[in-house]
């Protein structure tokens, strides 16, 4: 993508994804840094929306898009069912397998799963099944949770068309304190780093995956090979990346799984090839959660989609928030959410971090 960005030349990926922060006070005033060296002090600020937590909120939206007549790919989520899985003590039983008709989708750390429509559901974990019928059922499963240390996989999917030279260089910056942070939070997780980057079609390539690797030092090498370049109409091949994503990096079954999509355009929806919606059910499928940030620029339909990303696979959108001018951080933003919680933006995304690993910790 080749169109100006206003705020992300100050944003450093490294602070945004995995700066493991203190708790900062949430807020809603209009707070804002008068210039682009005041920005640069006070770092960015975001805000952010559980779709599934504010579901009726959710539903209004996605009314008043459709009368709006957008190009997405759209799929009726009103028959929406959260299946919550414990093991025999009580505890989020995560990995379960949970099944509704055709449908399969993996409890992410807090024993949770999203599945749609009526009928019987069927959980199985361990040898353990059970079934569940209504609209929001519990099962407790006679198994016990594993225990030790949680593993962790981040993959970073970016954007690397001509405007994203900044936040690369500032990712490769930072990268060698990514692990020692994470490596303090409770759950103590064994951390493991990953890549996918994306541009267009007619561009030098249009996606290009790095495996996970555990070794810091080897991800930063990686990175720091990485040239932004490329782009010219605002859409990207958002689709093949979020395919390729899911598909060719070594995901283990037993990890707490973690796509960090950093972009500000929507996919072309006018290329054959992967769906971004059938990669959706897919990362559910498979216990993958999808974490968008919405960058500045994104449109109104990007937002939709960005927003259908994250409520099929029980992620957050997280997106950037501005002062009165429209430009300095601040806590205002003209995406079409009502009621949002404003953080620095390092805070934020950390607290997505922990508040993921949390319920495999007690």
């Amino acid at each position: 993508m080749t169109r100006h960005r206003v705020l992300l030349a100050a944003l450093p990926l490294t602070t945004l994804l995995l700066t493991a922060c203190g708790g900062a006070d949430m807020s809603t005033a209009g707070a804002s840094a008068p210039n682009s060296e005041a920005r640069r002090q006070s770092g960015l600020r975001a805000g952010s929306v559980d779709d599934n937590a504010a579901f009726t909120a959710y539903l209004d939206y996605r009314k008043k898009f459709a009368d709006a007549d957008q190009q997405v790919h759209d799929t009726d989520v009103t028959g929406r069912r959260i299946v919550t899985v414990t093991d025999q003590g009580g505890r989020p039983l995560f990995g379960a397998t949970v099944q509704a008709g055709d449908q399969q989708a993996r409890t992410y750390a807090d024993g949770r799963a999203l599945v749609f429509g009526d009928g019987r559901i069927t959980v199985s974990y361990g040898g353990a099944t059970a079934t569940a019928t209504g609209d929001a059922p519990k099962v407790k499963l006679p198994v016990t949770r594993p225990e030790g240390r949680a593993r962790l996989q981040v993959l970073f999917l970016i954007d690397t068309t001509g405007s994203m030279g900044d936040e690369i260089g500032r990712l490769t910056a930072g990268v060698d304190s990514v692990a020692a942070r994470i490596a303090k939070l409770p759950a103590g997780p064994q951390l493991e780093l990953g890549m996918t980057l994306y541009r267009d079609k007619g561009d030098d390539y249009v996606t290009r995956t790095t495996d996970f690797t555990a070794d810091v030092g080897t991800f930063r090498a990686q990175l720091a090979e990485v040239r932004a370049a490329g782009g010219g109409d605002t859409p990207e091949d958002l689709n093949a990346a979020l395919a390729e994503a899911l598909a060719k990096p070594s995901w283990r079954q037993e990890a707490v799984k973690l796509v960090f999509l950093v972009a500000d355009a929507p996919p072309h929806l006018d290329y054959d090839g992967p769906d971004y919606l059938t990669e959706a059910r897919r990362a559910a499928e498979r216990g993958i959660k999808i974490e968008p940030i919405a960058s500045s620029g994104l449109d109104d339909q990007g937002e939709y989609i960005y927003r259908q990303l994250a409520q099929l696979t029980m992620g957050r959108f997280t997106f950037l928030t501005y002062g009165a001018d429209g430009v300095s951080p601040g806590d205002k933003t003209e995406h079409h959410v009502s009621e949002y919680a404003v953080l620095a933006l390092d805070d934020l995304v950390v607290k997505l971090v922990t508040d993921e690993l949390r319920p495999l910790s007690g």
